[in-house]
Order: structure tokens, then C-alpha cells, then sequence
């Protein structure tokens, strides 16, 4: 199954925009529609596991940290931390691939950083 990606409220728009428009076929949910904002790291990883999306976020900080405590005891859909000062044109270029290369299933419990 094709992955199914997320946005977090703190991820740059361009990115999900651009995305959809080089790559319309992409499922890419914004976080405004899946009403993310204002909720907790845990809440939306638990959210964003039940709708078996993988999260992708600019939040290193934290994150990370919610993920393993979170994968403890749940299963997650996963995460991918893109960091804030990585060009948004690679950003794209970067999920893109991994949306052709990688299957949803290869992201179960699994948490990675833009760029690899």
C-alpha cells in the first residue's frame, strides 16, 4: 500500500503545496483538515495512527521524544522530521521519492530525518 502522508500544524505549507502539484496522486493531508492544531505530540501521533498516515513534521525537538514513548506501547503509522533548514524544493524532491520507492508498510514504528 502506497503511503498515505500527514502534515503537522508546524510543517511549511509549501511543502504539502508542492507536493500535490508536481505529484497530484499523492494522498497528503493537511493538518488544518485533520484538525491538528492545538493538540499534543501523543494525541496526534495517536490520531495520525489511526488513520494510518505517516506524520511528517519540522519538530525535532520534541517529537522524537513522543515517538519512542509513544511506540512503546502503540503502533505508529511513522514520522518523518524534515528539518527546518533544508530547502523546501528538496523537501518536496525528497518526500517524493520516498512516496515512489517505499510502501506504507516500511514506515510501521520507524522514524526518519530529511535528508537521509
Amino acid at each position: 500500500m502506497k503511503i498515505r502522508f500527514q502534515a503537522d500544524s508546524d510543517l511549511n505549507q509549501a511543502i504539502v503545496t508542492g507536493i500535490l502539484r508536481r505529484e497530484p496522486t499523492i494522498d497528503f493531508q493537511t493538518s488544518n483538515i485533520a484538525n491538528l492544531s492545538g493538540l499534543s505530540d501523543l494525541e496526534v501521533l495517536t490520531n495520525v495512527a489511526q488513520e494510518g498516515r505517516v506524520l511528517v513534521s519540522h519538530d525535532q525537538r520534541t517529537m522524537p521524544i513522543y515517538f519512542a514513548e509513544f511506540v512503546i506501547t502503540q503502533t505508529s503509522s511513522g514520522v518523518i522530521i524534515v528539518l527546518q533548514s533544508m530547502p523546501i524544493g528538496e523537501a518536496i524532491d525528497n518526500l517524493i521519492k520516498l512516496w515512489q520507492t517505499s510502501e506504507a508498510e516500511d514506515w510501521v514504528n520507524r522514524i526518519a530525518f530529511l535528508p537521509l
